[in-house]
């Protein structure tokens, strides 16, 4: 499918699919020598030695709590008990890390999965499963109520969302005799984790290898095909170049997907791999606060940046890099690619690239590839006007791969 003309500019970005646009250096674009971009450099390199100082300081005040009499120190304090397996890479989560994961847990749970369309019936449930990382995984199954399944979609959700916003889509496919199962991501809906905050992409990659694995053994002969949006997409991409998950998967389809993702400046993604490491957790307070509209439907925006479970803060500095690193390498290695995908777009689209997924159709090595750009949507396809074709396209495409 030949591409179509009169493709919106895309903005430069450092999140490539937060909805929550970064323009760091937005101003230090065209010239490097002019004054204005030397006085911003040198405010640049004030504000890191300022960094360094805090970190020093941080350390050091740590090294004086540890040589204080063990009577002083003290047990750490009881935290309440979770369901599931703490996160427990590079130690515990701080308290109130830990009570703001488990009132995300009590929200997801209370989210209405049941989204009925006429003649349609299934089995909504909740689950927790441990991640490859001893992480509580929060996850969702929408199954025919009859229980038989021509086909099994996982969902793979975009950057700051959840899981549980997908029950529309979910309900469509259960009509058609598809299940669908859900994963949140690590600090994501009701899953572990500092909300927004993402340690590394190739932890979500290893869980979504993980949840499928799981899937496939409860519903065995039953084929599959992993659903990602936006980094979502990146992720599902980069999991469908392991050998085993072209073997476990019937295809993939991917939802305006990362790729191509680039910094406001090349000075910021030069140092982000530093700073991703020294202070991960970072909010960048230069974010758009109205942010990129991704819906032209007013009641779709609304609901998502209303809804408590969607993360709606700046940025995580680790987690914009982990972006970066993702989406740079899919990118080297898009022709290693030969899984068979439908990837959709919007031409529209501010947040992630649609001539990057012309170019992942154009060179993918597939022999079963598919492409579909929508003149005029923007980066949220299935929360469209729209949604309800942009769903049967998907369906259609599952079920003509089910009879290949």
């Amino acid at each position: 499918m030949e591409m179509e003309r009169g493709i919106a500019p895309v903005e430069e970005l450092t999140s490539g699919a937060s909805s929550r646009i970064i323009p760091v250096f937005r101003g230090v674009r065209r010239s490097i020598i002019s004054r204005e971009a030397a006085i911003r450099g040198l405010l640049f390199l004030q504000s890191i030695f300022l960094w360094i100082l805090i970190l020093i300081r941080l350390r050091g005040g740590r090294s004086a709590l540890s040589s204080k009499p063990s009577s002083m120190v003290g047990s750490p304090l009881p935290s309440p008990r979770r369901r599931g397996v703490g996160f427990r890479k590079g130690g515990r989560l701080s308290a109130m890390e830990e009570e703001d994961a488990q009132k995300r847990r009590v929200l997801a749970e209370q989210v209405d999965m049941a989204f009925p369309l006429s003649g349609s019936r299934c089995r909504c449930e909740s689950f927790v499963i441990m991640g490859t990382k001893k992480n509580a995984l929060f996850c969702r199954s929408w199954v025919p109520a009859s229980g038989n399944m021509k086909g099994i979609l996982l969902i793979i959700h975009g950057l700051n969302e959840h899981s549980g916003r997908y029950a529309h889509f979910a309900s469509q496919l259960t009509a058609c005799s598809f299940g669908v199962y859900a994963m949140d991501w690590i600090g994501h809906g009701g899953s572990d984790g500092l909300h927004g905050y993402v340690p590394s992409l190739d932890w979500v990659v290893a869980d979504t290898e993980l949840f499928l694995e799981k899937i496939r053994s409860e519903n065995p002969g039953v084929p599959c095909f992993l659903f990602g949006h936006s980094t979502g997409g990146a992720v599902v991409l980069k999991a469908a170049l392991l050998s085993q998950m072209v073997a476990a998967l019937k295809g993939i389809i991917l939802t305006s997907p990362a790729l191509r993702v680039k910094p406001a400046h090349a000075l910021v993604g030069a140092v982000a791999p530093i700073f991703s490491l020294v202070l991960p957790k970072y909010q960048f307070k230069g974010a758009n606060k109205k942010g990129i509209p991704v819906s032209r439907d007013p009641a779709a925006m609304k609901a998502k940046y209303s809804d408590p479970l969607v993360y709606t803060g700046p940025i995580r500095i680790r987690t914009g890099h982990e972006i970066l690193r993702i989406s740079s390498y899919l990118m080297q290695n898009i022709r290693s690619v030969n899984i068979p995908f439908f990837v959709l777009h919007g031409t529209a689209d501010r947040v992630t690239d649609p001539l990057a997924s012309q170019d992942l159709y154009n060179e993918a090595a597939s022999k079963h590839k598919d492409i579909k750009l929508y003149e005029g949507f923007l980066h949220d396809l299935l929360f469209e006007p729209e949604r309800d074709d942009i769903g049967t396209d998907i369906i259609e495409w599952m079920e003509n791969r089910l009879k290949q």
